[in-house]
């Protein structure tokens, strides 16, 4: 399932899975996502950052950015998650004062908050929980189980920003080389995408052998180098899809480092699971829908 996620619905909470799902792979989306890691070994790349987690680690992501976990095969995975629009929630905090609460996503883009456990993130654990029992609820009627939701999940921002800004007193660790060169290979693939690159190409701009630049990037993220690229080029064809919907789809592929139209739609089809047209269409209807929410 790589690069296929599109969410039906502005809500989408998932408490204390333990299942790994190995057809997701690298992907992106519209949503804005809260991501709770409980236990087991996971290493997570979020654009050009790897992150070494630990249980009690929270991520926070505007779903934009190309993402992805990389666990052992057969080991403890054990998270959260939360995935909500923000076009869903953004009235009711600003009716409360709370438009603040959504700025980390809008202007860090994604950020790693350590908890190492504490009591704050033990609470924020039982919200998440009774969020996803109401998410779950069917019996009771749709207004509401909304008005429920949207409480708690306003709740949830709020301990998310007293647990960001205990973490961000903290002094940053000290990362090991391997990790670096692999963000180093991520960051040079984010500004040269849009170019044509091979793993020469990208080894040799970074004063790294092919057969190391290939392994370490691997290891360290999960993607090979070439998967990367290619899902950075999908990502930004998603984005213009959204941001810019009367530009022709032939420059589109163009700006998003496709050689050619052809090539762009198959692959674009093949990844996502439907056309770029398609995606173009359904994505604008389901912003609109949520304006009226």
């Amino acid at each position: 399932m790589k690069g296929k996620v599109v969410m039906e619905q502005p809500l989408m909470v998932h408490y204390r899975m333990d299942k790994y799902w190995g057809h997701i792979d690298y992907h992106s989306h519209q949503e804005y996502e809260i991501y709770f890691f409980h236990a087991g070994s996971c290493r997570y790349l979020i654009h050009d950052q790897i992150y070494d987690l630990e249980p009690g680690d929270i991520l926070l992501m505007d779903g934009m950015a190309l993402h992805k976990p990389n666990t052992p095969p057969n080991s403890e995975y054990i998270r959260s998650t939360i995935h909500f629009s923000p076009q869903w929630i953004e009235k009711s905090l600003d009716g409360v004062g709370g438009g603040y609460l959504l700025e980390v996503f809008q202007k860090l883009h994604h950020c790693l908050i350590r908890t190492r456990q504490s009591e704050d993130s033990k609470e924020l654990e039982r919200l998440i929980q009774r969020l996803e029992e109401v998410y779950r609820k069917t019996e009771i009627g749709h207004g509401e189980k909304e008005a429920e939701a949207k409480i708690l999940l306003m709740q949830i921002l709020v301990a998310v920003n007293k647990l960001g800004e205990l973490d961000s007193l903290k002094k940053p660790r000290k990362k090991p080389e391997k990790e670096t060169h692999a963000e180093n290979i991520a960051s040079y693939i984010q500004a040269n995408f849009q170019q044509k690159l091979s793993i020469v190409s990208i080894a040799e701009a970074l004063n790294l052998s092919k057969s190391y630049a290939s392994h370490v990037f691997k290891e360290m993220t999960g993607f090979t180098i070439m998967e990367y690229v290619m899902g950075c080029r999908l990502n930004r064809v998603k984005q213009l899809l959204v941001t810019e919907p009367d530009k022709a789809l032939k420059d589109v592929a163009s700006e998003s480092g496709f050689e050619s139209v052809s090539h762009f739609s198959r692959y674009f089809r093949e990844k996502v699971g439907m056309t770029a047209k398609v995606y173009r269409n359904h994505r604008q209807l389901q912003y609109s829908e949520e304006k009226k929410i």
